[in-house]
């Protein structure tokens, strides 16, 4: 960090004049088929180029952001002339085994800061971190660049920001970050993910979208080369080992900080209005973390339990949000913790499973393991039941953290909360499988693979429900399947609703319900026949990809969207009892306390306790 300010310190005497040239990749997607020869081949091209300073890699280094494929790409990166600057991508955040770890485990940082003549470079990523949501900048990371920002004493020091998604409404808190660029003298905003070169305007800052390094259906990979020259900034697609086209777009760059416009009819912002509407819904109190909670809050007597991206692992008084006690870990926490008598379970990214006492935080016992445990556990009597990321499925002892059994037949990872009836154990990974497991023995009982190839459609981060001997779960391949738990019989799937990876149960186990990608909650009855939903509510939510679970209580349906809204609608019918918007950003599955009275944790990283009396 004192390198930083030094370095921020020295730009203010830096002339404005630069004419300098880069290289800039994103999207490699290691991976993929061609993606390791589309990269060696740029990475060669690069290297035969004696003008280009450096390069620039803007996220998506992955298919899935394993550690194999990581360091695959970094062998292949490390091979460059000059020095390069990197920062992960959606890929590399969503679907990671290590918890969002190993990319700084191998790079030491996922975020960038440096200057070339009069320019400086910052590099930020937006995740999402471990669920499936819209780009998110992360409280965390917000600081750091509030931290790098108010170091500059130059207001005219010239900017380029670097970033993985738009900043448009595919980024959840977009404007966060363009309300402090547009405070800055931002030049442009270069960022990937759409996979094809475009000019983009966010409220007056340009924005330059990259291609993907992938030939995907060409003969040829590619990337943008940059030239800073006479005040203007080109961009050039380059088709590595072939040719370079004319320059495609071009901006000015201003040495003087220009003023952006803020006419209402140019600026879109979240629109909170619905709590208007409904106006009795309030937050009672409110805890901020100031960190990426990614888990839900398990409840006992008076007290919640969470844990957040910092390490810390916390108890809070349900009664005012006051701290009880917290517990530090090695790294970060995604995991939902589940509760027994006194004892609090849950997975930790240091390859931890913790037990703590639930009055004091004192550690029970720790079952340390050979990757990050990502999965929620279940415990049914005095038996945990939790999955990791080292392709083992454990039953360990409550009391004494002694493994019962170990099932290490599994190719992905574990990030669900598994599903138990009679003795057997239902749960999918990140391996296209879902398995049903002998609580008692770890033998497998069967498993369950869907139509669709591929990681991507794998039945992992849905909590798969259970009720009258079926099993019910949702993929992302928008289809909702029903299984027989004795024979692992396929009683029916349908992809007729649309629905990914979102379901839930009714206490009573006679209603499932699920949300489609588009506006909709619905409710079916339990049945091995699909049968025609016994509600459709038009919720009007648009287009939702949230990988948060419904859940249903007291006679109350609650479920949060990925941009914040939370629903509550009424079991038997599915009317709308109240909405409520508590940020833009990803919201984790609700914690209801009674009809009334909700606690919510999200990406924003606070905790609320939400009343609706």
């Amino acid at each position: 960090m004192k390198k930083i300010i030094i370095l921020i310190f020295l730009l203010n005497f830096y002339s404005l004049a630069q004419q300098f040239k880069f290289a800039w990749l994103t999207d490699i997607h290691v991976g993929y088929p061609t993606a390791a020869e589309d990269l060696q081949r740029s990475v060669r091209d690069i290297n035969n180029f004696n003008d280009v300073d450096f390069t620039i890699i803007s996220g998506d280094i992955t298919a899935t952001g394993t550690f194999r494929e990581l360091s695959l790409a970094k062998s292949i990166l490390d091979s460059l002339n000059k020095p390069y600057y990197i920062i992960p991508g959606n890929h590399d955040t969503k679907w990671s085994e290590s918890g969002c770890t190993d990319f700084i485990k191998l790079w030491g940082e996922d975020r960038f800061v440096f200057q070339k003549d009069s320019i400086l470079f910052i590099g930020l990523h937006e995740g999402p971190r471990m669920r499936m949501a819209d780009g998110y900048f992360a409280p965390e990371d917000l600081r750091w660049f509030d931290y790098i920002v108010d170091k500059i004493k130059n207001p005219n020091q010239q900017i380029i920001f670097i970033t993985h998604y738009p900043l448009n409404e595919e980024t959840a808190n977009w404007y966060e970050m363009l309300d402090r660029l547009k405070k800055l003298n931002t030049q442009v905003v270069l960022f990937g993910h759409g996979h094809v070169n475009k000019y983009y305007d966010f409220e007056g800052i340009p924005g330059i979208m990259d291609r993907s390094n992938l030939r995907e259906k060409n003969d040829l990979g590619g990337y943008n080369l940059v030239e800073l020259k006479n005040d203007s900034m080109y961009f050039f697609e380059r088709l590595s080992e072939k040719v370079t086209k004319p320059f495609w777009a071009a901006i000015e760059l201003h040495k003087i900080k220009k003023e952006f416009s803020n006419s209402a009819n140019e600026i879109i912002r979240p629109d909170y209005s619905i709590n208007q509407k409904y106006s009795f819904v309030k937050t009672d109190w409110q805890f901020d973390t100031g960190f990426t909670i990614g888990s839900s809050a398990a409840i006992c007597d008076s007290n919640l339990f969470v844990g957040d991206a910092s390490r810390t692992f916390y108890s809070l008084s349900i009664n005012n949000g006051s701290v009880n006690w917290k517990y530090k870990t090695g790294d970060a926490i995604y995991s939902t913790p589940a509760i027994k008598d006194t004892y609090v379970v849950f997975g930790c990214a240091d390859s931890s499973i913790y037990c703590l006492n639930t009055n004091d935080g004192a550690q029970i016992w720790k079952y340390k393991t050979d990757a990050a445990v990502l999965g929620c556990p279940i415990i049914k009597d005095y038996t945990v039941f939790i999955g990791g990321s080292d392709g083992n499925f454990r039953a360990i002892d409550i009391k004494t953290g002694k493994l019962i059994w170990q099932y290490s037949g599994l190719d992905g990872f574990v990030e669900t909360r598994p599903a138990i009836y009679d003795d057997k154990i239902l749960f999918g990974a990140w391996d296209q499988n879902f398995y049903c497991l002998d609580a008692n023995t770890e033998e497998l009982i069967w498993k369950w693979k869907g139509d669709k190839e591929g990681t991507f459609y794998s039945p992992a981060a849905c909590w798969p429900v259970v009720s009258e001997g079926i099993v019910f779960f949702a993929a992302p391949d928008r289809k909702l399947t029903a299984i027989d738990i004795d024979s692992g019989k396929e009683l029916w799937r349908t992809g007729k609703y649309k629905i990914r990876e979102t379901v839930g149960l009714s206490e009573d186990g006679e209603m499932l319900f699920a949300r489609t990608m588009n506006d909709t909650i619905l409710a079916l009855p339990v049945s091995d026949k699909l049968t025609e939903p016994i509600w459709v509510t038009n919720c009007g939510f648009g287009y939702d990809i949230s990988s948060a679970q419904i859940v249903e209580k007291y006679g109350i349906v609650f479920y949060p969207t990925k941009n914040g809204m939370i629903y509550a609608l009424d079991t038997k019918t599915g009317k709308i009892i109240w909405q409520h918007k508590i940020s833009n950003g990803y919201v984790n599955t609700i914690t209801p306390i009674s009809r009334n009275k909700i606690i919510t944790t999200d990406f924003d990283g606070k905790i609320k306790l939400i009343s609706a009396e």
